[in-house]
């Protein structure tokens, strides 16, 4: 216990001393973790064997990671996605791994041991791509989802590399790993250190149910088992919730959505699927849930404490003593394998035509290799596929292109501030959301609409050219896509020729006026509500088609006058009335005037619309004034 204790004190305190400085630098929140892992490894030496099983258990952060972006996903919009996964992640996958395995084989390893590197190395890191990508609010952007399909696609692919490694190293008993096309023989431990502990091997010995059954029998199984998660999530998710609320007790929902997830991730194990697709699969059937920002809250802390800890325990694992006996080889190896990545990436970028700003994000977040390759190299060695001193150059490998992941989107950063404005240089999002209300702006007057919608049970689509809040947005919980409203395309795509209400809440009047005429062309049944900057563009709101029309400081300076006239000594239910009559005849007196508005002359100029201005100046004195004696006679009645 003592050892335990001491142990997460030294981690923790680095933790809490690195990220801090590393995010005020702008280095993200990543290297920091990893930067701290190597001085209290490497460097201080104050950690050591435990570093390999910790690891293997804060790799479950990934797992929880991917349940919460399910979470953020409806089924739709995954299958919206089927292109890229198919094809995007399906080519990442297969061109990365052949041209790696070739490289591997030019440079005189086995076809087998070269096929296992080209696998291993094909992946890129879910854990540090989607973690930056959320702080820097990049997941939405076309660079962000490409990116994201791209992992998924990989986490699928792990299921049958799994299945195949056993069948190289029967294809490549023979060989000695180590140089030639030759033959040879070699024995190796049951992992790189010697560890029975590894995930891969808590995996085997849980896949008891599938491993003697005949192939349609395990197809079954695993079918069985995914439609379990789905309908279980759906049926019986509400009750489960419900018999929790009985006991009152905070920790228990906690307790019974991380249940949710581990049960979910063990019984994929089971039937031998990778627990980070099972989860994200549990994920995305909760998505529509009212119990979705009830799992957010409890899993977020646990997410990000077991990311920080793997990627503590990575930078902690690097082992600088291999590194120092040959640093050229193993530095050049690592850059190689980062080029080979990053052009196959280029290459399909300029296949699926995305724009600049996008392809770059996309090549430089997905070039490194990934922690999946610390399983797959495990399970290398554990399979006698390659040998540990190969394991260890590729362990090395692996992880010192996760370290260099962090810089690259720093770079990423420099090179967008130095081609323009950030929100320019940030292609618009593609809408997989289509709600019966729009809200176009979602500054300090349209959030409070989006709020007050929301929280009433209703869903909307929110759409701001403002990058920086829907950023914001997205950090409290709040979903949103960034682009121009007044775009036509993309307001079709909100779902303008299907909603029911339009919110035009836009701090430029003449987009506002721009936008509620293009709608009311569009769609003469939609209904307009309008935000009005003063009186003269309420009218031009008016005259573009807006039904409501609501004028942003009005409501609240009727309310400051309210306050004024309870002050001054009139009572709460007397200053109401006052102000009930005056906004009723404001209103009133303003689809008069509207009419009397002509835009080709200044107002001051208009001698009918000040006429009728005076005359219903002087009507709502007087029904003011006739509301007070009505609420006087009645107080001496």
């Amino acid at each position: 216990m003592e050892s335990f204790l001491f142990q997460s004190t030294i981690y923790l305190l680095a933790a809490c001393a690195a990220v801090p400085i590393a995010v005020r630098l702008g280095l993200g929140s990543v290297l920091g973790y990893l930067i701290a892992g190597i001085v209290i490894g490497p460097v201080a030496g104050l950690v050591g064997s435990e570093t390999e099983s910790l690891q293997h258990f804060a790799e479950f952060g990934v797992v929880m990671m991917l349940f919460l972006i399910g979470l953020e996903l409806e089924p739709r919009a995954l299958w919206d996605m089927r292109a890229r996964l198919l094809g995007l992640g399906g080519l990442q996958v297969t061109l990365s791994a052949a041209l790696i395995g070739l490289a591997a084989y030019a440079m005189g390893l086995h076809w087998s041991v070269a096929t296992a590197i080209g696998l291993t190395l094909a992946l890129s890191s879910t854990a540090i791509v989607l973690q930056t990508l959320s702080e820097k609010g990049l997941m939405q952007t076309g660079g962000g989802r490409s990116s994201f399909s791209v992992l998924l696609t990989q986490d699928i692919a792990v299921i049958p590399m799994l299945a195949l490694f056993p069948l190289l190293a029967l294809s490549g008993t023979h060989n000695d790993n180590g140089g030639g096309h030759g033959s040879g023989g070699h024995g190796a431990e049951a992992t790189s250190d010697g560890t029975e502990g590894s995930a891969t091997g808590t995996a085997e010995n849980l896949m008891t149910i599938v491993e003697n059954l005949p192939a349609w029998g395990v197809t079954a199984v695993t079918m069985g088992a995914i439609i379990f998660v789905i309908l279980g999530g759906h049926f019986l998710t509400r009750p489960i919730f419900r018999y929790i609320n009985w006991a009152r007790l905070r920790e228990m929902y906690t307790a019974v959505s991380l249940l949710f997830v581990v049960g979910v991730a063990v019984l994929m194990l089971m039937v031998g699927l990778s627990p980070a697709l099972g989860t994200f699969l549990a994920g995305v059937v909760l998505a529509n849930s009212e119990f979705r920002h009830e799992l957010e809250a409890d899993l977020e802390p646990f997410k990000g404490l077991l990311l920080g800890l793997f990627f503590i325990t990575v930078g902690a694992g690097i082992n600088f003593e291999v590194l120092a006996g040959d640093p050229f080889r193993i530095i050049a190896i690592t850059l190689g394998l980062m080029a080979i990545k990053a052009s196959v990436l280029l290459l399909l970028s300029f296949i699926f035509r995305m724009p600049k700003k996008d392809r770059m994000l996309f090549v430089l977040s997905l070039a490194q290799a990934g922690e999946f390759g610390f399983v797959l190299i495990s399970l290398s060695v554990q399979q006698d596929v390659i040998s540990t001193e190969l394991s260890q150059t590729m362990l090395l490998v692996v992880a010192l292109s996760m370290l260099l992941t962090p810089l690259l989107f720093i770079l990423h950063d420099k090179l967008v501030l130095r081609m323009g404005d950030v929100a320019d240089a940030i292609a618009p999002d593609e809408i997989d959301d289509r709600q019966a209300v729009i809200i176009a702006g979602v500054g300090r007057f349209g959030q409070v609409v989006n709020r007050l919608v929301q929280h009433s049970g209703y869903k909307t689509t929110v759409l701001d050219h403002d990058l920086k809040m829907i950023e914001l947005m997205r950090r409290f919980g709040f979903k949103g896509f960034f682009g121009d409203p007044t775009r036509p395309e993309l307001l079709h795509a909100a779902g303008l020729k299907e909603a029911k209400v339009l919110v035009v809440a836009l701090d430029d009047p003449d987009a506002a006026i721009q936008l509620t005429e293009y709608a009311r062309k569009e769609r003469p049944d939609i209904k307009i509500i309008s935000r009005a900057r003063d009186r003269v563009h309420t009218y031009k709101l008016y005259a573009a088609g807006a039904d409501y029309i609501v004028r942003e400081m009005f409501d609240s300076s009727l309310r400051a006058g309210r306050y004024v006239l309870e002050e001054l000594g009139m009572t709460e239910h007397d200053a109401h009335e006052q102000e009930v009559t005056f906004f009723k005849m404001d209103r009133a007196a303003m689809a008069d005037l509207a009419r009397l508005w002509d835009p080709n002359v200044p107002i001051e100029k208009n001698d009918a619309y000040i006429a009728r201005s005076k005359e219903l100046n002087r009507e709502l004195e007087a029904a003011m004034v006739r509301v007070i004696a009505e609420e006087e006679a009645e107080g001496a009645a």
